[in-house]
């Protein structure tokens, strides 16, 4: 049973249906995300999204919370290739193809994953524009990452997810950033928390309360309120810190010791999801 929050009462002229307004995708964890019109979700959560991860010599995983400059490196997709750019640095051009390498065994957390080192040139690459030393890997195809299992359900018990944080899927409202950024001196992008799945349509913090939803023709379980860390504070333009908006959020988003904004959600099976699907609330919570 998930904590609640005390929610703004609800803002007439919303529209009868949520809609999906946005998917995003982040091929590298902690690098940037591409926005997509559509995607295809398989059994770790969106096509590409947190497949390839930046780990340091012993295998641990690295993101902006030690390196903000990660903010700056650009991800973009083709049918064969992952590119990454940076500042002054040339292009990094990946194949989507998984050839035979051997594999290394890489943390999440306190995950340990089966992972394809990609090499000398990617770790030239990333450990000279970060400045530490470090080497960038991709998920084997047949390595099985489970979701915590303190979040599982009949539903859910065997869901999985790719190198992100814990969970397959995150999903946050416009008109919750919406009411944050009518507290905020300074309004802030979406980008700040990194949504896989974005709607229009509910009012704030809606999403909270959504224990079982339909988008498209797929079925999402909401497992987990998204505790959220100092990434929050970075600028996603420049790389640079503050203190918010974790310390506006702390004022009213605070769940025991955690500050909340987004719900995780698990899929149930595969399928396509395309920009304009309505997002049917099943069940709440």
């Amino acid at each position: 049973m998930q904590s609640t929050l005390a929610h703004p009462e609800l803002k007439t002229g919303m529209v009868e249906a949520p809609i999906l307004s946005a998917i995003y995708i982040y091929p590298v964890k902690s690098c940037r995300g591409i926005s997509l019109d559509s995607t295809r979700l398989d059994v770790w959560g969106l096509e590409y999204d947190r497949r390839w991860m930046v780990v340091d010599p012993n295998g641990c995983f690295l993101t902006q919370r030690q390196l903000p400059r990660m903010a700056l490196i650009e991800t973009a997709l083709d049918f064969k290739t992952l590119w990454l750019s940076a500042p002054n640095m040339p292009d990094l051009c990946l194949s989507l193809s998984i050839e035979h390498a051997d594999e290394v065994s890489v943390t999440v957390w306190t995950d340990r994953c089966q992972a394809i080192d990609l090499g000398h040139e990617a770790a030239e690459w990333f450990s000279s524009f970060l400045g530490v030393s470090c080497h960038l890997v991709r998920m084997s195809e047949t390595f099985i990452r489970p979701i915590n299992q303190n979040y599982t359900s009949q539903d859910t018990q065997n869901a999985q997810v790719s190198f992100a944080d814990g969970f397959p899927v995150l999903l946050i409202s416009e008109a919750s950033l919406d009411e944050l950024n009518s507290r905020l001196e300074k309004p802030i992008p979406m980008n700040r928390f990194r949504p896989n799945l974005v709607v229009t349509g509910c009012e704030p913090f809606g999403e909270d309360r959504w224990h079982t939803i339909r988008i498209g023709s797929l079925i999402f379980c909401g497992v987990k309120l998204c505790r959220r860390c100092i990434i929050t504070t970075i600028d996603q333009a420049t790389g640079s810190g503050g203190k918010e908006p974790l310390a506006t959020l702390g004022t009213f988003r605070r769940i025991n010791d955690g500050i909340i904004f987004g719900q995780n959600l698990v899929h149930i099976g595969v399928g396509e999801l395309q920009l304009g699907n309505t997002v049917e609330v099943l069940k709440y919570f």
